[in-house]
């Protein structure tokens, strides 16, 4: 009797073991996916050329599209979480969500890790230098002596920074134990290092997370249609118009060797055809997306922002005065155990659209920052570089999130406690018990 209920044990954990397998395969490649499609909607058709610089430009596309699926996965987990702790309180005994478990939230935690540490630190810097070499002098030109350029750049990099790490801890703290555990790549040098890039990308998400929230309102306001109070938009257009034909009619009339005025002129027609598009799809829209989308959806941010600046100040507060409110002083509830708000499901709603909210001020912050300007993807007409650098840069924000927001309290999931994932694998029926 013992050997049949081992052999059922077994059974149950390797038929979980598949489909939390099955499930992680299906996610990524939903991720994958999108994201291929959102990069080649980017990406610059020139670059699609049957020859050697194709197959790599196609090689660096793979690796930057499995860089930003995993990024999104990132970002989604942290939701995904919130609202299957949610499902499990309010449906605990349904057998068609057991799937659904601390086991399988685990293995993705898990999985985002992993494959964050292989985008960040091998194939993103793999793919940039595979893209940026030539093969070594002397060498027979190919793929071959491109992959070994980049495995060769890949170890002097990793050397570099290595060396880097030895310096710095001389510096800060000459110890023997400290300088051993550096040997140690896997348990300590890698985690260490990771830890020190979600830092990094937790400071940049502080710096651009304000100035998105305030560039939101002029981002939303140049997508949608405004309301025309007092504006004639015939008058404006029929204007244009009468400007666009006399800068048609004083373009035909330069010659060729004036390539100064004809490159202005250019550039000024392009801005008045510009301006004529966006005035005909004010007058195209209709009275309810001017007069009711506009002003719900600048209302609906203004709300959002006031939350979020709300339960940050009230979470600073409650950090001043309680020391147990510190994320390091404080064990959350494990998934199905307890409800992450007072307000139930209603309450995990708005933190996960909070969550969503900022991860998007925080990417609409860092392209509007000066230094970061020129990171904007451009539709079909962006870099292969570029969006390597893109993908990175995603990556690294989107690592940081969950960090911050449970630093600024967003969210008390903890995902430690694994005492429900004996419950949640076991059938609710004894009919069921060799199901999956």
């Amino acid at each position: 009797m013992e050997g049949q209920d081992e052999v059922s044990a077994r059974e149950q954990h390797f038929h979980s073991q598949v489909r939390e397998s099955t499930i992680c395969f299906l996610l990524f490649a939903i991720l994958y996916v999108v994201s291929y499609f959102i990069i080649t909607r980017y990406k610059r058709k020139s670059d699609e050329q049957e020859d050697e610089d194709a197959i790599v430009n196609r090689i660096s596309l793979f690796l930057s599209t499995f860089t930003l699926a995993v990024s999104a996965g990132a970002v989604l987990l942290l939701p995904f979480s919130i609202i299957s702790n949610e499902i499990l309180l309010s449906f605990p005994q349904n057998y068609y969500i057991q799937w659904l478990n601390g086991s399988l939230i685990h293995g993705l935690w898990n999985l985002a890790s992993l494959f964050s540490n292989l985008c960040l630190f091998v194939l993103m810097p793999f793919a940039f230098f595979f893209l940026e070499s030539e093969g070594f002098a002397g060498l027979k030109k190919g793929i071959r002596a491109r992959i070994l350029e980049t495995l060769v750049m890949l170890i002097l990099l990793a050397l570099l920074i290595l060396g880097m790490v030895w310096v710095a801890l001389a510096l800060i703290d000459n110890d023997a134990a400290s300088m051993e555990s550096l040997y140690d790549l896997w348990e300590f040098y890698l985690p260490y290092l990771y830890s020190c890039i979600s830092l990094m990308g937790c400071l940049l998400l502080l710096l651009c997370t304000p100035v998105g929230l305030s560039r939101m309102f002029t981002v939303m306001g140049q997508l949608l249609v405004k309301p025309a109070i007092l504006e004639d938009l015939d008058e404006q257009i029929y204007i244009i118009t009468l400007e666009e034909e006399a800068l048609q009619r004083r373009l035909n009339g330069l010659s060729s060797s004036v390539e100064h005025n004809i490159t202005e002129l250019e550039q000024e027609l392009d801005n008045v055809k510009t301006l004529k598009t966006k005035l005909e799809r004010r007058k195209k829209a209709s009275a309810w997306e001017r007069n009711l989308v506009y002003p719900a959806v600048m209302v609906l941010l203004l709300i959002e922002t006031s939350i979020s600046v709300l339960l940050v100040a009230c979470n600073i507060l409650c950090l001043l005065v309680d020391e147990t409110a510190m994320p390091k002083g404080t064990r959350g509830p494990g998934i199905g155990n307890a409800s992450l708000s007072a307000f139930g499901f209603v309450g995990a709603a708005l933190e996960i659209i909070l969550i969503f909210y900022l991860m998007v001020s925080s990417v609409v912050g860092f392209y509007s920052l000066r230094f970061f300007g020129n990171f904007i993807p451009k539709k079909d007409d962006t870099t292969m570089t570029k969006i390597i650098g893109n993908c990175v840069s995603i990556l690294v924000l989107s690592s940081a999130l969950p960090v911050m927001s449970r630093t600024l309290g967003l969210h008390k999931l903890h995902l430690s406690d694994t005492s429900r994932d004996s419950e949640t694998t076991k059938p609710s029926a004894n009919g069921h018990q060799k199901a999956l």
